[in-house]
C-alpha cells in the first residue's frame, strides 16, 4: 500500500466561465478504519485563492501552517495580496526543498488571477509530491480517488460553464467518483469561488 493512501481522500478543481471551483470529501481514515467523518482538506489562502491538499493527514496540518506562515511572509515582504499563480510556485518550491524526505502530500490550487487589465480569470494548478507543477486549462485533481474523478470529470466537463452549472457538474463529478472509491467519500465539501465572492456548500452523500 502506498503511504499516500493510508488517510484515504481527494480533491478536484474546475474551471468555468469567469470561475472556478474545488472540492473535496470528507472522510479522515486508518487505512480501511473510519476515523472522522468531517476532515476538511481545502484551506483560503486569500479571498480569492483555495489549496486542496490530499495524502497524509499530518502532512495536511503541517503543511497548511507553512503555507499559512509563508503567505503572511510574502504579504507583509511585497505589501501585496499573493495571486494564485505565485502561490502556485510558492507551493511547488516548498515541496521541492523537501524532496529527499518530501510530504507526502499532493496540494490543488484553484483560485481568481488578476490580470494586468484589473479583471480576473480562473486559475487551477496541482503538482505531485516533490512540487512539479501541471497547469490545465480544465480540471486538476488528486487523491485516492484520481481514476474515478478522471474518468467522470472527462464525461461531465464542458468549457464556459456558468457558475451554477460548475457547481453541479464539480458535485457530481466527486460525489459519482468517491462512491468508487473505499477510501474517499462520507459527505464533500465544494467551494465556488467567482471575482466578487465564495460559495461554500457541504454535500450529504453515503456513509456506509
Amino acid at each position: 500500500m502506498s503511504i499516500m493512501e493510508y488517510n484515504g481522500g481527494s480533491v478536484i478543481a474546475m474551471v468555468g466561465k469567469d470561475c472556478v471551483a474545488i472540492a473535496c470529501d470528507l472522510r479522515l481514515g486508518n487505512q480501511a478504519q473510519g476515523i472522522s467523518t468531517h476532515f476538511e482538506k481545502i484551506f483560503p489562502v486569500t479571498d480569492r485563492t483555495y489549496v486542496g491538499l490530499a495524502g497524509l493527514a499530518s502532512d495536511v496540518l503541517t503543511l497548511r501552517e507553512k503555507f499559512r506562515f509563508r503567505v503572511n511572509m510574502y504579504t507583509i515582504k511585497e505589501e501585496r495580496e499573493i495571486q494564485p499563480e505565485t502561490f502556485a510556485h510558492l507551493a511547488s518550491s516548498t515541496l521541492y526543498e523537501h524532496r529527499f524526505g518530501p510530504y507526502f502530500i499532493e496540494p490543488v490550487i484553484a483560485g481568481m488571477q488578476k490580470t494586468p487589465s484589473g479583471a480576473y480569470k480562473p486559475f487551477i494548478a496541482a503538482a505531485d509530491l516533490i512540487g512539479c507543477l501541471n497547469f490545465a486549462k480544465d480540471f486538476v485533481l488528486a487523491g485516492t480517488a484520481s481514476e474515478k474523478l478522471f474518468g467522470v470529470a472527462e464525461s461531465l466537463w464542458e468549457p464556459d460553464l456558468e457558475p451554477e452549472d460548475l457547481f453541479e457538474t464539480i458535485s457530481q463529478t466527486i460525489m459519482n467518483a468517491v462512491d468508487r472509491d473505499a477510501y474517499s467519500g462520507w459527505g464533500c465539501m465544494v467551494h465556488l469561488i467567482t471575482q466578487d465572492k465564495v460559495v461554500t456548500r457541504t454535500l450529504k452523500a453515503r456513509m456506509d
